[in-house]
C-alpha cells in the first residue's frame, strides 16, 4: 500500500498516565489511566478514547460514502464507538467495539445495512476485522 497520508505521534511520560502529541502539535494531550484500570483518573484522556474518536468520524465517514453511492440523504446522521478493553485470559488485554449507528427516519433493517456497507470500506473496520469483536446496531 502506497500511505496517501501518514499521522504521526508521540507518547512520552509513563505511557498511558503520561502525554500525547502529534507532530504537527494539533493534538497535544495530557493521559490518566481510568479507575476502571487501576488507574487514579483525572482530566486526561486515554487510548481507549482516542481510538473511539477516530473509529467514530473514520466510521461516519465511510457511511456517508456508502449512503451517497446508493443515493441515500443521511443528514443528520451520527456513529458513537464504544471502545472497552479488558483481559483476554492469556496474562494480555483485548478491546471489543461497538459502533451504533444513528440514521434518523430511517427503519432499524436499512440503518443496518448501510452501517454493514460502511464497515465493509471503513479502514478502521478492516484493519482490526478478524482480531477484535465489532458489533453494529442502529438507532
Amino acid at each position: 500500500m502506497s500511505a496517501a497520508y501518514t499521522a504521526e505521534a508521540t507518547a512520552t511520560g509513563s505511557g498511558r498516565g503520561g502525554h500525547t502529541r502529534s507532530s504537527d502539535g494539533v493534538l497535544d494531550l495530557e493521559l490518566s489511566v481510568p479507575r476502571e484500570l487501576g488507574g487514579a483518573g483525572g482530566a486526561g484522556t486515554n487510548p481507549e478514547q482516542l481510538f473511539a474518536a477516530g473509529y467514530a468520524a473514520c466510521f461516519h465517514s465511510a457511511l456517508q460514502l456508502v449512503a451517497r453511492q446508493e443515493k441515500e440523504d443521511i443528514e443528520g446522521s451520527s456513529v458513537t464507538a464504544d471502545v472497552g478493553i479488558g483481559p483476554d485470559g492469556n496474562g494480555g488485554y483485548q478491546l471489543s467495539v461497538t459502533l451504533r449507528v444513528g440514521l434518523p427516519g430511517f427503519g432499524e433493517a436499512r440503518a443496518l445495512e448501510l452501517a454493514r456497507g460502511a464497515d465493509r470500506v471503513c479502514p478502521y473496520s478492516n484493519a482490526i476485522r478478524g482480531n477484535v469483536d465489532i458489533e453494529l446496531s442502529a438507532e
